[in-house]
């Protein structure tokens, strides 16, 4: 990532960096976290001493009740000291997001698709105002899940592609969602979403395919104690 930073001529300011801090082993103290940012950032710094990270998350919701609260004070203090600009977290559920002392994230990154929608975890942020950012969007390219006969029946009366309907899903559920790829081509069809509706039956068709925890493709541990 530094390197990229380093040898990009695109200006920082048109970049969105985002890390995670993995809570692994036994919670952290708050400094330790905000400590162990700090040095992510002095790797990632090729601007002079002036950088700073758009977005961390925590990674996922380990250690405890009191674990989550040190390790969200770190992130606090963090972007309290102005470079770090934005916090969140990642597969939260809404027992977690309750239990967290101020502020609010920004965001909670959660897996979701048609057939992982995590109703509750979607209501409690959208009330809350917390961004909802979709991980696996397109279900890992699961080859059963875009030919499923819903989807391509959807694809087909709008003469797109599976993904694109998966997509467009997310964007009109109001989630942000990051679909995975290194090959530009696909880059570039995973961003051809914006010269198509889904009409109210497509979306409550595609509202059908939901599974809950059993259609999850990832790890997805929202229900950690």
């Amino acid at each position: 990532m530094a390197q990229g930073l380093a040898s990009t001529r695109i200006p920082r300011n048109k970049l969105f960096l985002t890390t995670k801090f993995f809570p692994s082993g036994p919670p952290q103290p708050a400094k330790q976290v905000t400590d162990g940012l700090r040095t992510s950032l002095k790797k990632l710094d090729q601007f002079g001493g002036k950088g700073y990270i758009d977005l961390v998350l925590i990674h996922a919701p380990y250690g405890g009740p009191e674990g989550r609260a040190r390790h969200w004070e770190g992130l606090v203090n963090a972007q309290k000291e102005g470079w770090v600009k934005d916090i969140g977290v990642s597969n939260f559920g809404v027992k977690h997001l309750k239990e967290l002392p101020g502020p609010t994230p920004a965001i909670n990154q959660i897996e979701l698709h048609p057939w992982c929608q995590q109703r509750d975890i979607v209501s409690y942020c959208q009330q809350n105002g917390v961004i909802v950012q979709a991980y696996c969007p397109l279900v890992r390219a699961d080859k059963k899940r875009l030919e499923d006969p819903v989807v391509t029946k959807i694809a087909e009366k709008h003469g797109k592609q599976g993904s694109h309907v998966i997509l467009r899903w997310s964007l009109q559920k109001g989630f942000v969602p990051l679909p995975k790829s290194v090959t530009p081509s696909r880059i570039k069809s995973n961003a051809d979403l914006y010269d198509f509706v889904l009409d109210e039956e497509d979306m409550k068709e595609l509202d059908s395919l939901d599974e809950g925890a059993a259609g999850a493709c990832s790890w997805n541990p929202v229900n950690e104690e």
